[in-house]
């Protein structure tokens, strides 16, 4: 027989796969203290220190006897262990390998021997992936908290090996999630900053991985008046000036996109075993399939996890939201999309149509080994499209339907979760409260288990009830249940499964009024998860009572806060929270929440909308309403980090807004996410967000909202270089501000319209519109403008050759551009500035030009423009005759649009090539 022995978490045994019911915490912590001292003995005057330190009990040496001697007959029937008193001590024989604390152990050794990368990962990640919780979960002593805050250290320490060896490995975008919540729990630890400060940077997001180093660095002069250390102050360095050192290496990454495995997770042992032999079966899809809270997920990914090392090419996963509200429900190309840049597809690389993004997510997958994990998906068509096209992957996907399409189509797998077994059950609420609580009154576990229909999601929300009371008696909650469910005739319906309600409907009787109010209000939410200022203006309360309200949401088992200040519902809690304010809040109310939550994210999309692009024209908005509560943000870090957080959230809320008719919301929405749309390549987000804003104006009949979202839609088509597309809004836009008599958005259109002739090669044209614009800045007094328009003009003259006027031209703009700060204008005018000098053979003063545009644009972190001018630098040395220095330049620009435009790299490639020989 075998026996496997956990300390990383609740303290546990099992033979051959049954659990062992090991007692109560006091004998439990007797066998942790020989667990840790597997196969050595121990003093018995050491033991008595462990497990009483300076409580013992009357006869101590008489009680710690007992307990051996119980510890002794549970393990019995495991042959290979045995628990015997040698000298003044005791002795566990056990292979230590038995023990995860000493497996955990060897695997990091063996790791950091292990002189292949790929093999060190795999270690480390089998060596993490035992742990299910912080050791010894359940055990309250001194020595107990002593050795879990050293196996937290060494567990730590093995995590940022292994985020070393990711790193180096490219892997960058999957640890990024990560690597912010570990960073947030140890804000001081300048080896996990440096390590998220490398990630943030190489996924396109260089302020705010400064704005990470600028916090750590205040928070270390403030708490011991010391700078971070020679070794961070350098990266900090590097990512300032976009080393290019800085780059991943050529290899392939192995993304690890998994959750955290559930840290309870019990039962379903005939289901993994199940899933087990799929690892070596011609099927390449398995759907886990069952009713909304029985634990698709978690058996999902705690498989997925178990499975992970037969995957050496990584795991992908999505939550496809599909029994979420209506609108939530992610579209296949988003997915697609999503996967495509954990991939290590740029955006602006993501091909227009859904079926080329498709083609080429199944290409990337070709030939790789990859566990692909969906999650909560509504049909088989949903799925479809994120099929491989060939052998090789293992596709997991979870649903409430069957998909019975998928499985005749795929020669899916089809595994049905059923409710837990009632001893299934037990074990989960003796996981969570103890053996003894739950031994102690056998007949209450029997009527709780009875109440929850044995669905996993019910018994937990009791257990987190039980666990936040643990004086009261189990029988009182069993009886209160009983009662609540016999007052719930509007959500009981008799059927045993959507019955859970009344579990549902008890945990949410025990909320306090507040608390009661903002669970109902979350189930309106457009979004995937809530931040705590949202949340605050939902429910129109201050955001520090707000934050008390979520914390006991979470304990209750109500909410998740699955990233820190970030909260989930799961979604039938969902679906029964939005039936609860349907019930009891009235419309008007139920519509003021959601005024005040929309008023919340357009007036902060508004201001991260102005830090992003300071010189930005900012419309009008309405004030908010007086409850409502907005993000604190000072700088464009911090807005670039929120607009990140809450992408998809804002999309949601476009469309929430239509569906309860606030248009104005949604077009102002929409004008709002436009920069960090377009900066970030979010190329398909601009798209559908200024089509939902555009039909809102339309409905307004509001052109003074219509006009700059049809140029949003401008910036969109020609991004995805349909012109035809594009060429309809720009007339559109341009005859709008002629109507209502802005002399300013004229001109922004005439410049739109040189930047469409441009596009095509026609640049007198585009030169002709910013002739054009010019006039109009001019007499709006719109002085940015006038400079931007000269800088145009001066750079459509050199296009078509006439570069001494354009020196002229360019060299009007720069004064006041730099008289107004607008660091982008400027950058923009001295590249114009290089060109036209390089041109004329003027070499020197182009360098200089082209050097002064690089530093500006690193210091907004403009990737494109600062990798198209070190391009232009690359050609003038070489004209100049420097061919090293010209070969540097052209090879950082390489490295740069290969992360944000990789169709840009080719000419330059090619150039380096054809120079080389």
């Amino acid at each position: 027989m075998s026996v496997q022995f956990r300390l990383l978490g609740p303290v546990e045994a099992d033979v051959d796969g049954r659990q062992i019911e090991l007692g109560h915490p006091r004998q439990r912590c007797v066998l942790a203290v020989l667990l840790v001292e597997a196969d050595r003995v121990v003093p018995v005057d050491a033991m008595l220190d462990r497990v009483w330190a300076d409580r013992l009990p009357n006869k101590a040496r008489v009680t710690l006897s007992g307990y051996v001697s119980r510890l002794r007959h549970l393990l019995a029937e495991a042959g290979d262990v045995s628990l015997a008193r040698q000298a003044d001590g005791y002795r566990l024989a056990v292979d230590p390998q038995a023990v995860d604390l000493h497996r955990f152990r060897a695997l990091v050794t063996q790791a950091r021997a292990a002189t292949v990368r790929d093999e060190a990962a795999a270690l480390f990640t089998e060596a993490l992936g035992l742990w299910q919780g912080p050791a010894f979960a359940t055990l309250d002593t001194p020595w107990a908290d002593d050795v879990r805050d050293e196996l937290a250290a060494e567990r730590l320490a093995a995590e940022l090996d292994r985020n070393d060896l990711a790193l180096e490995q490219g892997q960058h975008t999957a640890l990024l999630t990560e690597l912010t919540t570990t960073a947030a729990a140890h804000p001081l630890d300048e080896r996990l900053a440096a390590q998220l400060m490398l990630a943030l940077y190489r996924c396109g997001r260089q302020a705010e991985a400064l704005h990470h180093y600028e916090r750590l660095r205040s928070l270390l002069v403030h708490e011991f008046g010391a700078d971070p250390g020679a070794a961070l102050q350098q990266l900090h360095q590097r990512i300032l000036t976009a080393d290019p050192t800085l780059a991943p290496a050529a290899s392939t990454t192995a993304p690890c996109q998994l959750p955290a495995p559930p840290g309870s997770f019990t039962g379903r042992s005939g289901e993994l075993a199940y899933l087990d032999t799929l690892l070596r079966a011609e099927s390449t899809t398995a759907v886990i399939a069952g009713t909304a809270g029985v634990g698709k997920t978690a058996l999902a990914v705690s498989w997925a996890h178990r499975a992970a090392a037969a995957f050496p090419d990584g795991q992908l996963y999505v939550n496809l939201r599909g029994f979420g509200p209506e609108d939530a429900a992610m579209s296949p190309a988003e997915a697609v999309r999503g996967f495509l840049e954990t991939l290590g597809v740029p955006p602006a690389r993501v091909p227009v149509s859904p079926d080329a993004q498709i083609g080429l997510y199944r290409s990337m997958l070709a030939g790789r080994r990859m566990l692909i994990v969906l999650d909560n998906a509504r049909d088989a068509d949903q799925v479809r499209p994120l099929v491989p096209g060939s052998g090789g992957c293992l596709v997991v996907v979870t649903s409430r339907d069957q998909l019975t399409g998928l499985v005749a189509e795929h020669d899916a797998r089809l595994v049905t979760l059923d409710l837990f077994t009632a001893a299934e059950a037990r074990t989960l609420l003796v996981r969570r409260l103890g053996a003894d609580r739950v031994e102690a009154e056998p007949d209450a576990v029997d009527r709780i288990v009875a109440r929850c229909t044995r669905l996993p999601l019910a018994l937990s929300v009791v257990a987190a009830r039980a666990a936040a009371h643990p004086g009261f008696p189990l029988a009182a909650l069993a009886d209160e249940l009983v009662q609540a469910a016999n007052r719930l005739d509007p959500l009981a319906n008799g059927d045993r499964v959507t019955d859970v309600r009344t579990v549902f409907t008890w945990s949410y009787r025990t909320l306090q009024a507040d608390s009661a109010l903002l669970f109902r209000l979350l189930g309106l939410h457009p979004g995937p998860d809530t931040g705590v200022a949202a949340a605050a203006s939902l429910v129109g309360l201050p955001a520090g009572r707000t934050r008390q309200l979520l914390a006991e949401l979470t304990r209750a088992h109500l909410l998740t806060e699955h990233t820190p200040g970030r909260y989930a519902v799961h979604d039938l809690l969902r679906e029964y929270a939005a039936e609860l304010a349907r019930q009891v809040d009235t419309e008007g109310e139920r519509r003021a929440a959601l005024h005040r939550v929309l008023d919340h994210y357009v007036h902060t999309a508004h201001a991260c909308a102005m830090l992003l692009h300071p010189h930005r024209d900012a419309i009008l908005l309405t004030p908010p309403r007086p409850e409502v509560v907005l993000e604190s943000l000072d700088d464009s870090a911090q807005a670039l980090s929120w607009f990140t957080t809450e992408r998809l959230t804002l999309l949601a809320a476009a469309n929430l807004a239509t569906t309860v008719g606030l248009d104005t919301h949604v077009w102002q929405l929409a004008w709002a996410a436009w920069t960090f749309l377009d900066r970030r390549g979010h190329r398909h987000d601009l798209l559908a967000i200024g089509r939902t804003g555009l039909a809102a104006a339309d409905r307004l009949a509001d052109p003074v909202g219509q006009a700059p979202i049809h140029r949003l839609l401008v910036n969109a088509y020609l991004n995805l270089k349909r012109y035809d597309e594009a060429h309809p809004h720009l007339v559109d836009a341009l005859d709008l501000y002629r109507e209502i008599g802005d002399l300013a958005g004229q001109a922004h259109t005439h410049n739109n319209f040189a930047g469409f002739h441009e596009r095509q090669q026609r640049h007198a044209d585009a030169l002709d519109h910013s002739l054009r614009a010019v006039e109009l800045y001019r007499a709006a007094g719109h002085r940015r403008g006038q400079a931007h328009g000269l800088n145009s003009i001066g750079w459509y003259r050199t296009l078509l050759g006439d570069h001494e006027q354009a020196l002229v031209d360019c060299a009007q703009a720069l004064p006041t551009l730099q008289e107004l700060e607008d660091r982008a204008g400027e950058a923009c005018t001295w590249d114009s500035l290089g060109h036209a000098h390089r041109q004329l053979g003027h070499h020197a003063q182009a360098l200089t030009c082209f050097q002064r545009a690089l530093v500006l644009l690193r210091e907004i972190g403009d990737r494109y423009l600062e990798a198209r001018i070190l391009d232009r630098t690359g050609d003038t040395l070489h004209a100049a005759g420097d061919h090293d220095a010209a070969h540097d330049s052209w090879a950082q620009a390489v490295t740069i649009f290969d992360e944000v435009d990789r169709a840009e790299s080719g000419p330059i490639r090619a150039k380096i090539a054809r120079t080389a020989r």
